[in-house]
């Protein structure tokens, strides 16, 4: 099987070979700074890294809808902007073409052939968007004091991914599709059922079927605990989640319980990676019966952090191909 045939499979829960060996979001800058002094040749792109390790590489197109010209936030969380005559004023270094983003996308598959990677398509989520311009604090406000607005700038943002879909579609079928959303923390969702059926599931039910037409799969990339916005994602047609941090207690398990036909990328609890080859080798215990369930491709369940030696990561590697065999059997 090619990376990309195989990664699909597993999405499908189709027979495997093995599951695939992906890291989905590569790595720190810090942690490869570590590594660059342990071992691992410097200057490697963070796609060449995966593959010096041995994992099946993954290439990110993340589009984006802010362009040349945006101002930068005075700070992490805060935002550009705080009423309708701001966001009008910003519209012209909005929703830019993302031409040389489609550009590196042809040269890749031109390069190596577009089986030999899995191909990770990015936009931005109808949460994550307006918060972006808000900020986090006016974010939160302004699905009360500016409904009209907040509906406004997400129709715009829908209307930007369905063209770069499509213009992506006729390049390529990307192998999956997130909405970069982060609307959870370890105590469940940031915003209310009503709120999401209000304010994001007409945008989700306008983009995720276009997702599906070029062949490509709807993922939703949250943090925290998303198991009780499962539901509300599968009603407007979102077929998977990510990365499913322990951290924030959520079980696999019990989501395929509840969600037979859900996928799940992620998973493996990172905290454990520094901890010795028992620890690493008690986490893929721990997942192996949920790999053997199907629609399930383990991967760290956030970047690699740099507390982890390139000596260790080697061992994770070792332990990760041999329960990636392993977590195949049932398929």
């Amino acid at each position: 099987m090619t990376v990309s045939e195989r990664f699909r499979a597993a999405m499908r829960g189709q027979p495997l070979d093995r599951l695939p060996m992906v890291e989905w979001a590569p790595y720190w800058d810090q942690t490869l700074q570590r590594w660059y002094t342990e071992g691992l040749p410097a200057g490697m792109s963070r796609y060449e890294v995966q593959e010096h390790c041995g994992l099946d590489p993954v290439y990110c197109v993340r589009t984006n809808p802010l362009g040349p010209g945006f101002p930068a936030p005075p700070g992490h969380g805060a935002g550009v902007m705080a009423e309708e005559a701001e966001y009008d004023e910003l519209l012209p270094c909005l929703y830019p073409p993302n031409d040389a983003l489609l550009a590196a996308l042809e040269e890749q598959i031109a390069a190596r052939g577009r089986g030999s990677f899995v191909l990770w398509m990015v936009i931005d989520g109808f949460f994550w968007f307006p918060r972006r311009l808000f900020g986090i604090q006016r974010h939160f406000y302004a699905f009360y004091d500016h409904p009209e607005l907040m509906h406004r700038m997400t129709a715009d943002l829908a209307a930007h991914s369905i063209d770069l879909l499509r213009r992506v579609g006729e390049i390529t079928a990307p192998d999956f599709v997130t909405f970069a959303e982060d609307m959870s923390y370890n105590h469940g969702p940031m915003l209310s059922e009503g709120m999401f059926e209000e304010f994001l599931e007409p945008y989700y039910r306008q983009v995720v079927p276009v997702i599906e037409e070029i062949g490509s799969v709807p993922i939703v990339d949250s943090d925290g605990d998303v198991t009780e916005m499962i539901p509300w994602l599968e009603r407007v047609g979102v077929k998977g989640v990510l990365p499913l941090e322990r951290q924030a207690g959520v079980d696999g398990m019990a989501l395929r319980r509840a969600h037979a036909g859900l996928i799940m990328i992620g998973h493996y609890d990172k905290m454990v990676m520094n901890r010795g080859e028992a620890a690493i080798r008690g986490e893929f215990e721990r997942l192996l019966p949920l790999m053997r369930t199907g629609r399930f491709v383990p991967s760290v369940d956030h970047q690699t952090p740099p507390g982890v030696s390139f000596q260790e990561y080697q061992v994770y590697l070792r332990l990760f191909e041999e329960y990636a065999h392993l977590g195949a059997q049932a398929h």
